[in-house]
């Protein structure tokens, strides 16, 4: 049997399907290039190597795009017929979870299959983003750590550096993330997600002048049209800005890169800069309507609660109300596995939250969401990306006159980052506060 790049066994190859193969991973991890093709290509060379086919559905799965979702259960049915080896089986099983709408179970058992093929890059890259996509912190960075010692020597080591860097950020540990972070993009400088995890450690230090320095001093590595997070790290770069008081620099990059995007992951981007620069008080104009409009079909209400709060911003700010409601009857009927639990318990909530506030109703917005935004450990990406409830949160409690929230938020987000002027804006408005009614 011929063996990957990294040791691993890869049934069904050719000489010529197993260099696409690994070409396709290394694409994949890299967020660059065109890893669907690549796997295409393999699959034509090689149609009984179940990891070329079962390595595409992963690309499609992790989309949290209804449309994709059913793609990947279609790449299901075409590898069912192929014989599977334990690798392949083991990724089979977790993918079948992962489109029951059972993440959690789909992540731990790509635990246990690390633990046997600890050099199975895309078991790792797949257990990543599903624990990124549910917030899980620790996993974030245990999965990775588990895995490292097996990767001493081995090309590619410098991708787990990166994954495990977000890891660590994730947790808390800014020092060691950036520390990890930095040798990562110096061993490969294509390395984005590493690249990314230290832009997180400075959003989360409030170091927006060296975020500023980081991002664009490393443009020429993540900008590259055919990157896949190059919006996201555009994002960022918006984050820096806003932090600086400088609004229309943040609303520029909108209207260039961030606003421009396509995919779940790019509007998510794009709606949340909209709405954090709405709350400043900026005229984001009609800019909201293109962006409603491209979640139309990227957002049901049922797949993944994080991608359709952000597609409620974008449909409340556009005015479509009909839109919100829609969705929010689509989430009713989710149930029966633990996305569903996620949208009942928190998804929907958040919904209501948002379209409250968005309605003027600040005290009723204010306390659906006190309760909805502790998504984390659940779903719902990073902490830079969850912080938008938190914001409206606050800017809610502000709104109502609630002095007590408010002053309780303004002192919980400056415990964590006390040098930002916008936690610092919190904490002054809501000093001036006359007392609860």
């Amino acid at each position: 049997m011929l063996l990957d790049r990294h040791s691993n066994p890869l049934s069904g190859a050719s000489a010529a399907a197993r260099d696409l193969f690994d070409a396709g991973c290394e694409a994949f991890v890299t967020y660059s290039g065109d890893p669907v093709s690549l796997f295409d290509t393999a699959i034509a060379e090689a149609p009984g190597c179940a990891m070329a086919h079962l390595a595409k559905a992963w690309c499609f799965a992790l989309a949290t795009e209804p449309e994709a979702a059913a793609a990947a259960r279609t790449m299901m049915d075409e590898v069912a017929g192929l014989v599977l080896d334990e690798r392949a089986a083991g990724h089979m099983t977790a993918l079948k979870a992962t489109l029951a709408g059972e993440w959690t179970r789909a992540a731990r058992f790509l635990e246990l299959h690390s633990l046997r093929f600890p050099r199975d890059l895309t078991a790792l890259q797949a257990g990543h983003l599903l624990d990124f996509l549910r917030a899980d912190a620790r996993s974030l960075r245990d999965r990775i750590a588990r895995a490292l010692p097996h990767w001493d020597g081995v090309p590619g080591r410098s991708f787990l550096l990166g994954m495990h860097a977000f890891g660590l950020e994730e947790t808390g540990d800014h020092a060691r993330a950036e520390e990890v972070g930095r040798a990562a993009v110096e061993a490969d400088p294509r390395d984005c997600w590493a690249h990314h995890a230290v832009a997180h450690v400075m959003e989360m230090q409030c170091r927006p002048v060296e975020g500023l320095v980081w991002i664009t001093g490393r443009e020429a590595h993540w900008a590259a049209e055919e990157n896949f997070l190059k919006v996201h790290n555009w994002w960022h770069l918006a984050l820096c800005h806003i932090e600086l008081d400088d609004p229309a620099a943040a609303l520029a990059l909108f209207d260039g890169p961030v606003g421009g995007g396509a995919t779940a992951q790019d509007l998510v981007d794009a709606a949340a800069l909209l709405w954090r620069l709405d709350l400043m008080g900026v005229d984001v104009g009609d800019r909201w309507s293109a962006v409603s409009d491209a979640w139309e079909v990227l957002a049901d209400g049922r797949l993944y609660p994080f991608n359709d709060f952000h597609a409620a911003m974008a449909h409340l700010g556009a005015g479509r109300h009909d839109a919100v409601e829609a969705m929010l009857a689509r989430m009713t009927g989710a149930g029966g596995c633990e996305t569903g639990d996620w949208i009942g318990r928190f998804g929907r909530p958040l919904v209501e939250g948002f379209a409250a506030f968005r309605a003027g109703r600040h005290r009723d917005a204010a306390n659906r969401l006190w309760s909805a935004r502790h998504i984390v450990n659940a779903f719902g990406g990073s902490h830079a990306q969850r912080d938008v409830i938190d914001w409206t949160l606050t800017e809610a409690a502000l709104r109502a006159g609630m002095v007590d929230m408010a002053e309780a938020m303004a002192a919980e987000r400056l415990a964590l980052r006390p040098h930002s002027p916008v936690n610092r804006s919190f904490q002054n408005r809501a000093r001036m506060l006359p007392a609860d009614a």
